[in-house]
């Protein structure tokens, strides 16, 4: 009897061992743990910096540039060179062909035409709008943001004089103020008051915010559309962006807790209708505050963590494309979000001169 016992015993202790076993070995039990969410940076990183030279101008520095101001490394100078020589090309143009009030009326022509062509919900927005005042298509979305680039390298352009002049013509309070520009055109018309302001230009930074809070009360949030929706959210992390000058200056929560307020109340409503760029870009905007510990950080780096495709090494777009261009706005932001090195200001031609040894023709220093 003593034998069966041990003999049963010794059955039992196999048939939980053999158990135990099939689990541990579980493809599904040793998954469980994700990686960092530095690891999961690093993955995206290498993806697009394998590749980063075979995007165009406009995506390589953007790219190149945000990486630089976090990390300082040298590997990105030659992305933000061709970002420069980018704005100097915009700003060689402006100044030799396109300055003049029938210059610029042909040119914003061409511009809007392209837009009557787009067939999107938000291209049919932007037309709408945009047609009736189609110079803001030449004045802000392709002279400011290019001077204002010049002025953060602290550079300028040689006609710098002639340049501001050209936007001294208008008054840029008619576009900032209109609700059906700002619901078209959100982010960029914060992006551009604070360009203005930063070129010591018209300053209608505080119009453009009371304006754009009364198209957008947050009472109404259930009545708008999806692409409507995440268009007020863009406008709101823009706001931030462009106060901070993109990612080099901190911000104080106080200045904008009417924005960090609203992020908090509605956080699980922003990840649920959003877009993987607009999560990223809330979850930086409490980062460039230092609000690194805050709730919605971490709510937003878990959504994103959970959106990648480690096969693709990158975000993938809602239809699932994993294409390196398109993908390159959100999975920079990815980056940010996941391995956040701080605020700087960088590069500039005084701070980093190795990077402006020869600087495009057309730009000189302020």
């Amino acid at each position: 009897m003593k034998s069966l016992n041990v003999g049963l015993v010794f059955f039992l202790s196999l048939l939980v061992w053999g158990v135990y076993a099939e689990t541990a070995s579980s493809p599904l039990k040793k998954s469980e743990a994700l990686p960092s969410y530095q690891q999961d940076a690093e993955l995206i990183r290498t993806t697009y910096e394998r590749n980063l030279y075979t995007l165009p101008a406009f995506k390589m520095g953007h790219y190149g540039l945000r990486m630089y101001r976090q990390t300082q490394d040298a590997k990105y100078s030659a992305a933000i060179w061709s970002d420069m020589a980018r704005v100097a090309s915009r700003l060689n143009k402006f100044a030799t062909e396109v300055n003049t009030p029938e210059e610029i009326k042909a040119y914003s022509a061409t511009r809007i035409q392209n837009y009557g062509k787009k067939t999107d919900v938000r291209g049919k927005l932007r037309y709408a709008a945009t047609r009736s005042q189609p110079e803001y298509l030449y004045l802000g979305v392709d002279l400011l943001g290019s001077m204002a680039r010049a002025n953060e390298y602290g550079l300028k352009h040689r006609e710098d004089k002639l340049l501001r002049e050209v936007i001294r013509r208008y008054d840029f309070a008619k576009y900032a103020t209109d609700p059906a520009m700002i619901r078209a055109w959100a982010a960029q018309l914060a992006n551009q008051v604070y360009w203005l302001r930063q070129l010591g230009e018209q300053d209608v930074v505080n119009e453009f915010i009371e304006a754009f809070k009364v198209t957008y009360p947050d009472s109404k949030d259930a009545e708008l559309t999806d692409q409507q929706f995440m268009n007020k959210i863009y406008g709101l992390t823009h706001i931030i962006f462009a106060a901070s000058e993109y990612y080099q200056h901190s911000i104080n929560e106080k200045d904008f807790q009417w924005v960090y307020g609203y992020y908090r109340n509605n956080i699980d409503t922003i990840i649920e209708r959003s877009k993987e760029d607009v999560i990223a870009e809330v979850g930086i905007n409490f980062l460039l505050a230092g609000l690194d510990n805050d709730p919605v950080v971490e709510k937003t780096r878990k959504a994103i963590q959970g959106a990648i495709d480690r096969d693709a090494g990158m975000v993938p777009s809602v239809k699932g494309e994993s294409e390196l261009l398109d993908g390159e706005h959100r999975n920079v932001l990815t980056i940010m979000l996941l391995d956040w090195r701080g605020a700087h200001e960088v590069p500039t031609v005084s701070k980093q001169p190795e990077i402006f040894s020869s600087v495009p023709y057309g730009l000189i220093p302020q």
